[in-house]
C-alpha cells in the first residue's frame, strides 16, 4: 500500500513517544560514538612521516645486521646485546609501520578487528625488547666499567641470558591483554592499534600504571643510575690531568646524553599520553594529540642504531671499514687505570670506551709520565689488554 505523502502527518499523542524509544533502542545497539579523525592533509603528514621512519630505520638497523655479520671483531658478549637491540627495531619496521603507513594513506584501517590486535601485540613486544634491552645494555658496561678489570670476550652465556630474558619480560607484559587484562584496539585517528589507553575500567587503568612503571619508568632508572656512576668513575680518573680521560670522559657525556636524551624524546611523550588519556577527562587526548607520540616513539627505530651502534667504537671502525670496502680493521686495546694494590676490584676503572680513532695503544701515556701519576697519595699505573 502506498502512503500519500500527507498521510506521514502523526495526529495521535503516542506517535512521538514511539518515535523516541525506536530511536533510542537503535542508538543503545551502536558502538560509542568515534572520535573525529584526521583531515586528509593530516593523514598525509603522518603517511610521509612514517614512509621515512620506516626506510631510514629499515636501511640503518640493516646496516648494523651486515656490519655483524661481516666483521667478526664485533662479534662480542656485550654486542650482542646492541644486536638484539638492532633486530627488535627491525622487526617493527618490517611488521609493524608498514600497516600504520598503508592505514595513513588510506585514512583507515586496512587489516580488520584481529590484525589490529595482533598489530597491538607486537609493536608493544619489540618496543619492550628494545626498552628493557638498553636498560640492560647501561648495566653491562656499569658492571664492565666498575666490577672488573678485563670483560672475558669468550663468555657468550650472559648476554644471550640477557637476551632471552629481555624477550620474556617483554611477553611477560604483552600477553595479558590477550588474557582479559586490558585489550589492543585502535587508538588515536584510527590509523594505528595499541593498548586500548581510554578504557576507564579497573583492569585497564591496573595494566596501564603497570606497564608505564615496569617497562618504560624502570628501565629508565637503571639506565640513569648506571651512566652516573659511569660518569663518576670517569671523572675520578680525569682529575689527574690525564688528557687519555678527559678525552673518554667528554666522549662518554656526549654518549650519554645522547642515550637518555633519545630514549625520554622518543618513550616518554607516550607514555605520558597514555596516563592523561587513562586518568584525564574524556576526550582531553585528541587525533592529532595522540598520533605524535606514536610516531616519536617509533622514530627510535631510526635513532637507535646511529646513538648505540656507530658511537661504539668497534662498529664505528667496521662501518669505516665497510664503507670503504677494506678489510678487518685491528681490534683495539682496553685500557685500566688501577692501583697495584687494588686487587682490581673497586678501585679498577678500564678505560675500554675510547673516543673512535684513537686507539687505546697511542694514547699510553710515556714511561716518565706514569711515575708522576698520583691518586690518594698512591701511584696509577695504566695497564692495557688486548681484546680481541
Amino acid at each position: 500500500m502506498v502512503v500519500p505523502r500527507g498521510a506521514l502527518n502523526f495526529s495521535t499523542s503516542d506517535s512521538p513517544v514511539l518515535i523516541l524509544t525506536a530511536n533510542t533502542s537503535s542508538r543503545a545497539g551502536l558502538a560509542p560514538e568515534e572520535p573525529p579523525t584526521l583531515s586528509r592533509a593530516g593523514h598525509t603528514v603522518v603517511a610521509v612521516f612514517l614512509g621515512l621512519i620506516f626506510v631510514l630505520g629499515f636501511l640503518n638497523n640493516l646496516l648494523v645486521l651486515v656490519i655483524f655479520a661481516k666483521f667478526e671483531a664485533v662479534r662480542t658478549p656485550i654486542n650482542l646485546i646492541l644486536l638484539n637491540i638492532s633486530a627488535s627495531d627491525m622487526l617493527v619496521c618490517v611488521f609493524g609501520t608498514p600497516f600504520s603507513f598503508a592505514a595513513s594513506l588510506r585514512g583507515r584501517w586496512l587489516i580488520g578487528h584481529q590484525g589490529c590486535k595482533w598489530y597491538g601485540f607486537a609493536n608493544s613486544l619489540f618496543g619492550i625488547v628494545s626498552l628493557v634491552s638498553l636498560s640492560l645494555l647501561s648495566y653491562e658496561r656499569y658492571v664492565t666499567v666498575l666490577r672488573s678489570t678485563k670483560a672475558d670476550v669468550r663468555d657468550y652465556r650472559k648476554a644471550w641470558l640477557c637476551i632471552a630474558g629481555s624477550w620474556l619480560y617483554s611477553l611477560v607484559w604483552t600477553l595479558p591483554p590477550f588474557l582479559g587484562w586490558s585489550s589492543y584496539g585502535p587508538e588515536g585517528p584510527g590509523t594505528t592499534c595499541s593498548v586500548q589507553w581510554h578504557l576507564r575500567s579497573l583492569s585497564n587503568v591496573s595494566y596501564v600504571v603497570c606497564l608505564f612503571v615496569f617497562c618504560l619508568l624502570l628501565p629508565l632508572m637503571l639506565m640513569v643510575f648506571c651512566y652516573s656512576k659511569i660518569l663518576i668513575a670517569i671523572r675520578g680518573v680525569a682529575k689527574i690531568n690525564l688528557t687519555t680521560a678527559q678525552r673518554r670522559e667528554n666522549h662518554i657525556l656526549v654518549m650519554v646524553v645522547s642515550m637518555v636524551s633519545c630514549y625520554l624524546l622518543c618513550w616518554m611523550p607516550y607514555g605520558i599520553m597514555a596516563l592523561i588519556a587513562t586518568f584525564g577527562r574524556a576526550n582531553l587526548v585528541t587525533p592529532t594529540a595522540s598520533i605524535v607520540p606514536s610516531i616519536l616513539a617509533k622514530s627510535s627505530t631510526v635513532f637507535n642504531p646511529i646513538i648505540y651502534i656507530l658511537m661504539n667504537n668497534q662498529f664505528y671502525r667496521c662501518f669505516i671499514a665497510f664503507v670503504k670496502c677494506g678489510s678487518e680493521p685491528q681490534p683495539a686495546h682496553t685500557c685500566t687505570a688501577s692501583h697495584p694494590s687494588d686487587d682490581h676490584h673497586g678501585n679498577s676503572i678500564p678505560l675500554s670506551l675510547l673516543p673512535p680513532r684513537l686507539p687505546c695503544g697511542r694514547l699510553k701515556p710515556p714511561p716518565t709520565e706514569l711515575s708522576t701519576l698520583h691518586r690518594d697519595g698512591r701511584p696509577l699505573v695504566l695497564w692495557a689488554h688486548y681484546s680481541p
